[in-house]
């Protein structure tokens, strides 16, 4: 089914993957929440790792943005360990890098966040979890992948995205900013939300 409007896509916007949400979401939320993940309350050490600036909008399937949605993401910190009391290696975590944050979406449904780059892990190719909070909806998880690791083509999670061209919409270029003198990386991932109970998911 299409949908045809005066400068809107003919056909609706394909549809993020739903992910899991894995094992690892924090089970104790750090104290410091917010979006920038490499510096933890008033701490003046950074985190270990490359600095990337991950940003997108929140869409529905329609190219309408979603706004007031709190977008959450976790992710291991440079040396492959979650904030959970379950994750290998803890004892070696990065205690400078939140492994956590939010950003609520304004009118465009535009989110931002400073983290670092994701690295592998055993079991796992580098990757970004995320999660959507509406109101009056379950919330809705999915993962964010590297353009271009090896690894992408053996990870039992994201290969088990059968639709190739879905599979596709969740792996983005962390590109080198060229006037960026630390070598920083920006990464753009845009999802796009349905709004049946299905798509939804429980």
């Amino acid at each position: 089914m299409t949908f045809a409007a005066p400068g809107a896509f003919a056909e609706q916007l394909m549809l993020t993957p739903k992910q899991t949400e894995g094992p690892f979401y924090p089970d104790h939320l750090p104290l410091d929440t917010d979006n920038d993940l490499l510096v933890v309350n008033d701490g003046i050490t950074s985190s270990i790792g490359e600095v990337t600036h991950l940003s997108g909008r929140l869409l529905d399937a329609k190219s309408e943005p979603i706004r007031n949605a709190v977008v959450e993401i976790w992710q291991v910190d440079g040396k492959g360990v979650y904030l959970h009391s379950g994750s290998g290696g803890k004892e070696g975590r990065d205690t400078n890098f939140q492994g956590f944050g939010r950003f609520l979406t304004g009118s465009t449904g535009e989110y931002y966040f400073r983290t670092v780059k994701p690295v592998a892990y055993p079991g796992r190719t580098p990757h970004i979890h995320f999660a959507v909070k509406m109101k009056g909806r379950d919330k809705w998880t999915t993962q964010c992948y590297v353009k271009g690791t090896a690894q992408n083509d053996t990870d039992m999670v994201l290969q088990g995205i059968k639709d190739v061209k879905a599979r596709e919409s969740v792996i983005v270029d962390f590109a080198a900013i060229k006037e960026s003198k630390i070598g920083e990386l920006a990464a753009k991932f845009d999802i796009v939300m349905g709004y049946t109970p299905t798509d939804m998911g429980h």
